[in-house]
Formats: structure tokens, sequence, C-alpha cells
């Protein structure tokens, strides 16, 4: 009873002061002051409607102070204004509120101080502040930042960077960063913490990082690259795992800044050093077991090397590519045995599905023509996938000199088995005209005109026309080829020319013009027939001149044979591979010229270190006159000059009558050596050092029994107008009144 007395008195407490609650409301809301207006004063460039898009306050909204205060902030937040102010004005139907603002200044010019690594142009592109922007301090602090970082990453870590304020009329102000660049912080030490197997010294010689050394201001040592430290780690992690330290880890570097110093340290756990254990295969073999292990190198190594699994991996790969399982997966399982210390790996194979080129599509070539550039590829659409003959394919369109770059891009076809092979070319110009002049040791003084296109009509064709005229030599020349007759790698060509020129006994005016074919016989080598037929008339024949002179007209008429083995990377400035030819030339189906010659020719290019590049060239070749037949003195071998022994006179080596008569040999031998070495690898400029030797005889007359030689030193540059060379040979051993030697400069195609 007692209890039901209290609820009921609680629930009639509850019910008066609700009712006490809405008398209260109710008379508030008959007092509420209402905004009727809110204006926007002090902005010039910054339109009300951006102010007030970030208030809350509404014209129609009950008035409340602590409402106006949060836009006041939020207007102040925007960073246009240096100050913001709220003004209300209240009349009997409403208040007005008034935000009153001071916009910041906006900046006319942006100026740099004191900075000398980096010029005004590069802060420029990296600062984020234009002008006509609004002055803005969070802004100005973060360009700040970015500035230090720019000087950070030259190593100049103590770096200052201040800003400067120059108020201008119109509410414009001038900005400056005031910039004291400090010293460039070096690398004092190296250090490393753990290495046990290898010294610090040998270590360092692994890293491009190095410490500061006394030609640092000219090598650039002491300098700190991030990335280049981070593939430090990564050289040093594969020494070790390289020498058999499978377990070998190398911690991120620790790199302290003291003053003008800085200091590395690098943490080295290397673990024991394991040797090679057993080496297996398992899963997918397309050949026997014991014909695919021949091709794992590794268990030829006495240590654990990371990088030779690495390299079986790849030669895995390539064989099952090549067989057309392009998607096949090599995994190495290494297992390491911490007892014995060695390590068993197992190489598991899965060949996945064969797969077939199902479409190949060409990007890129607006003037090759497409057929032109799918005749080179080794691989053909409906066919089984092979990697070897893919990058065969990539070698022979690069070997074409048609373009800059050539990218394969396989993607997946309609099915799983099939692939879309997208070749994207970038071309290059292969039309050239020149008109110029030059001296070489043979014309003197001379001019020269030409046009050449390696790819004309974009059908692969090879036009050229060429006059040239000097001292002692005028020709005019006209060549073409069409390398791919009836569609068929049988090239043929056109040649024709008119020539005259000034021996030192003799005159010869010659023309003349000749049919060539051509066709693959083997990889990289191609067969060769030619006849070609030449009228020369000798005149204004010395006292002097050789026995082998013939005045009047001379013809012609001859076939040759020749075959011809070329894998260099590039026709011009190669690298790698080698050039071999023999030709067999037969005169005597006509005319009074008649003889059997036979040349050979071998050139050997190779890498070597720093881009330098290695070249060896052997020439020989023996002529035999025809019965009832001449053998005129142009025909047979003179040595000496540019394109031979260089240091000796032009057709300065030869068998001699007489003491004073040189009458050429009828065999000869030359041999050049060089090494190149690149001064503008971007230019084609490229220097070299060279050996040469070389002698030519005949059964009659005398010649020195052994080899002529000479050493020397030039420069080449591939240039857009041809190769162009200036050489000085020193000869060695010279005779009296030959001289030392003497530069040689041409243009045009070397050996």
């Amino acid at each position: 009873m007692k209890y039901g007395n209290c609820i009921q008195k609680c629930m009639g407490l509850i019910i008066v002061l609700g009712l006490v609650f809405l008398l209260v409301v109710a008379a508030g809301a008959e007092d509420a002051v209402l905004i009727k207006q809110i204006l926007v004063h002090g902005n010039q460039r910054i339109e009300d409607d951006a102010i007030l898009r970030v208030t809350r306050a509404k014209v129609g909204d009950v008035f409340n102070e602590a409402l106006l205060s949060e836009d006041l902030q939020a207007i102040y937040a925007m960073g246009w204004f240096d100050d913001v102010r709220v003004e209300v004005e209240k009349t009997v139907d409403g208040n007005t509120v008034i935000f009153i603002v001071k916009e910041k200044p906006t900046i006319r010019e942006i100026n740099f101080a004191g900075n000398m690594v980096l010029d005004d142009d590069t802060l420029k592109e990296n600062v984020d502040i234009t002008s006509g922007s609004i002055l803005n301090i969070f802004k100005i602090r973060r360009n700040i930042k970015i500035i230090e970082s720019l000087y950070k990453d030259k190593n100049y870590h103590n770096v200052k960077v201040i800003y400067k304020i120059d108020p201008l009329e119109n509410n414009q102000a001038n900005l400056e960063f005031a910039i004291e660049e400090g010293e460039k912080v070096r690398i004092k030490t190296i250090t490393f913490d753990g290495n046990s197997a290898y010294d610090s010294d040998e270590l360092k010689k692994l890293m491009e990082t190095s410490e500061k050394g006394f030609f640092s201001w000219l090598t650039s040592s002491g300098e700190l690259n991030n990335e280049n430290l981070q593939q430090d780690i990564f050289k040093l992690t594969a020494y070790y795992q390289n020498n058999g330290y499978a377990e070998a880890r190398v911690g991120e570097p620790e790199v302290e800044y003291k003053d003008e110093w800085i200091y590395i340290v690098i943490k080295i756990n290397e673990g024991p050093r394991f040797k090679m254990g057993r080496i297996d295969l398992s899963g997918d073999f397309i050949v026997p077991k014991k014909e695919l292990i021949k091709s794992v190198r590794v268990g030829e190594e006495v240590y654990y090397n990371r990088n030779v699994i690495r390299q079986d991996v790849l030669t895995l790969t390539d064989i099952y590519a090549d067989k057309g399982y392009a998607h096949a997966d090599v995994v190495p399982e290494i297992k390491t045995d911490p007892e014995k210390l060695t390590v068993d790996i197992t190489f598991h194979i899965t060949k996945n599905k064969p797969v077939y080129f199902e479409r190949i599509n060409i990007h890129g070539n607006t003037k090759t023509r497409d057929k032109v550039i799918r005749r080179e590829l080794k691989v053909i659409e409906q066919e089984l996938y092979s990697s070897k003959r893919l990058k065969r394919s990539v070698a022979d369109l690069y070997r074409l000199d048609y373009f800059e770059d050539v990218k394969v891009k396989p993607q997946r076809g309609s099915a799983e088995d099939q692939m879309l092979l997208d070749i994207e070319v970038v071309e290059k110009p292969t039309g050239t005209f020149t008109f110029g002049g030059g001296y070489s040791a043979v014309d003197k003084f001379y001019v020269m005109a030409s046009v050449s296109e390696r790819n004309f009509l974009g059908r692969g064709q090879i036009l050229e026309l060429a006059v040239q005229t000097g001292g002692s030599s005028r020709q005019y020349t006209f060549g073409f080829t069409e390398p791919w007759l009836f569609d068929i790698p049988l090239s043929a060509g056109v040649d024709a020319y008119k020539m005259e020129r000034d021996y030192d006994d003799y005159d010869r005016d010659s023309y003349g013009g000749a049919f060539r074919f051509g066709y693959p016989v083997f990889d990289f080598t191609r067969g060769y027939i030619k006849y070609a037929v030449d009228v020369s008339n000798i005149k204004n024949i010395s006292e002097a001149a050789s026995p082998y002179i013939l005045p009047g007209t001379n013809t012609e008429s001859s076939v040759s044979f020749s075959l011809v083995y070329d894998s260099r990377n590039r026709q011009f400035n190669p690298s790698e591979g080698s050039r071999h030819s023999i030709t067999f030339k037969y005169a005597g189906l006509g005319g009074n010229i008649g003889y059997a010659k036979v040349t050979a020719e071998t050139g050997w290019y190779f890498p070597l270190f720093w881009g330098t590049v290695g070249f060896i060239h052997g020439k020989g070749g023996y002529i035999e006159e025809s019965s009832g037949k001449f053998l005129p003195d142009y025909e047979r071998f003179y040595l000496g000059g540019i394109n031979s022994v260089r240091g000796f006179d032009w057709r300065g080596i030869s068998p001699v009558i007489d003491d004073d008569i040189d009458i050429g040999g009828t065999e000869f031998v030359q041999f050049n050596v060089e090494y190149l070495f690149p001064i503008i690898k971007e230019s084609g400029l490229v220097g070299l050092f060279f050996y040469d030797a070389g002698n030519a005889w005949a059964d009659e007359g005398t010649s020195d029994s052994g080899l002529r030689d000479s050493a020397g030193f030039g420069i080449r540059w591939f240039s857009p107008m041809g190769p162009l060379r200036l050489e000085r040979g020193y000869i060695l051993n010279p005779k009296p009144g030959e001289g030392s030697g003497r530069w040689e400069f041409s243009m045009g195609g070397s050996f």
C-alpha cells in the first residue's frame, strides 16, 4: 500500500516538471531572435559565396553566438585571410551578421637568394607556389621543406631556408626564399659489423658508395645516394650468397648525420659456409632427365652459388619455352644441412600447356611495310611458341638498322594456350642526303654529294647515288638492291659507275656495271654471285711505270662468287659478333683482261670492360694471270693507307723491280688489331689504339720477306654524313727515307 502511494506521488511530480518545461520553452520561443541578413565586408578578390559556403549560420536561423564563433574559425581556416572578425547589428525584426575579413596579399614575384648549387629554374620547377597565388604561410612552410629536401638529396644536409615577405601596393607582396646552403656532407666512414669471412676493404670494393677520398672534388667519392646504397646492400648479399654463405643476411644500413659528416654502419650476419650437395630434377620432362640435367651448372660449383642457380632456372625455362611451353615453371627447392654444411637442390618443373602464337601484331611502323618486318621474323602465327626464335627475330630486326627500338609484348590470347604477340617498333631515319668535303691520303682535297635510302618506299630496298671529285679522282656511282626478290630471301642488285683516277704513274678512266644476286645458305651466311663489266682507258703512262700497265682500252668481263658470314649486332659501330668472307673472281669471259683471284677476310668484335670493344681483323689474297690474257696493275695487291697498314703511304707496300718501280703483289696478308673506347657514346664518338701488319709479295721483283708493321691512335665519329676517321700511324722499324709515319683522314666506310 505504501509502495503504491509512493509511485503515485512520483508520477505526479514528473507530470508537473514536464508542464513547467513546456511553459519555459514556449516563453523562450516568443523571445527568440532570428538572423535577418548575413554580409561579408573587406573582401576584394574572394567572392561572398565562396566565404559563406563554409559557414553553418544561415538567414532565417535562430541567432546563436556559439555557432558564429565556429563560423569565424572556419573562415580563418580557409587560409586566405590575415584577420577575420564578426559584428552583429540588432534590429526589431532580427539581427544582421557581418563577417569582416582582411585578405592576405597575392604574390607578385618569387625570388631565391643564396642558392649556388641549385639554380632558380630548378627551384621554381619543384615548389608549388606560383605568381598570382595568395600568400599562405602554411604553404610557404611546406615549400621550405621541399627546398630543403632537394638540397638533402644532393647531400647538403645542413641547409637552412627562411622566407621574407616584401609588402607592395594594391595588397601584393614579393616572396623571397633565403637559402643558406652550407657545405656538402660527405661520408666519413663505412663500417661493417659482423663480417669475418671478408675484411672491410674487400667489401667496400664491391660498393658504389664510398668514403670521401682525396680527389673527392673530382671523383664525387663520399657522396651519398640512397638508391645506390640500397643496390650496394643487394650486391653485398649476393656476394656472400654466391660464395657459399646461403644464410647470409645484410641488414639495412644505419646512416648517421653528424656536423659535416655521414657515418654508415652495415650489420652482417654471415652464417656458415655451405658446399654443394645433391642436384636433382623432378616434375614434367620433355626430354630424358639425364639430358636435361646436363644443362644444370650449379652442380659444378664447390660452394653454394645463388647466381648460378638463377642462371640454371633461366636455362631450364628457356629449354621448355623453346619447345612451346612458354608458361613453364621452374622452382628450385633448397635444403641446407646444418651438420654436414651442404645444400641439396631440387628443380621442380611444371611444363603447363604448350602455347601457340594466335596472332602477331605490328605497331609503330608508319613507313616500313608490315611484310618487311614480318619476313624477318622467325616466329609464325599458329605455330608453337619458341623463345630462341623470338630472340633471333628481335636481333634480326635490329640488324636491319631501320629501328631505334624494338619491344616485344606477349599477352594472353583467346585461350590459355594462345598468345598474342605485340611487336612495337620505333622507326628512325633511313634516308640521308649529304654534301661536304674533306681530305684523304688518296684523293687529297675532295668534295662529295650523295643520296641514299636504306628503306626505299618502306619496302626495305636500298638506293644509292653518289658523286665525288678530288685532286686525283672523280667518280659517279649508282646502286640499287632488292633484298627479297619475288618475296623470297633472294637479293638482287644492279650497280653502275664512271670513274677517273690519277695514279702516280698513269691515268685510268673507266666505266662499268654489275648484276648481283645473293641467297642465305646457312645461319648468318649468304652466298653471292656477281657478273661485272669494266672498260678502262689507260693513258699518260710515265717512264718509271710498272710493266703491268697496258696503254689504251682494256676490257674486263668477270664473274665472282662469295660466301659471307655476318653476325655483327650492328652494321655501324658494332660491339660484338663477327664478319667473314671468301671470294673467288674469274675474269676472262671476254675482253683482254684475264685472271683468277681469291681473297679471304675475317673480323671479330668482342665487348671488353667499361663499354670498350676489341677488334681483330685479317685479310689475304692470291691472284694469277690467265693464259693468253693480261693482268693489269690496278688488280694486283698493294698495301698501305688508312684501310690497310696505317702510317705507310697509299700503295706504299709493294714488291719492286729495278729498286724503285712498284709492281704490286700477286699475294698478300694483312692484320689489324684495335682497341676502341667511347668518348661521347651518345654521339658515336670513339677513340682507338691500333696495331697493323702486312705485306705483299710476287714471284718477280723483290720485297721484304717479313711483315711491315705500324701502331698508332685515332678517333672516329659515326656522324650523319658517314664515318669520319682521323688516325695517326707510326711505322715500326722504318727504312731510310721512309719517314716515321703520317696522319690520315677519311670520310666513308671502313674495313
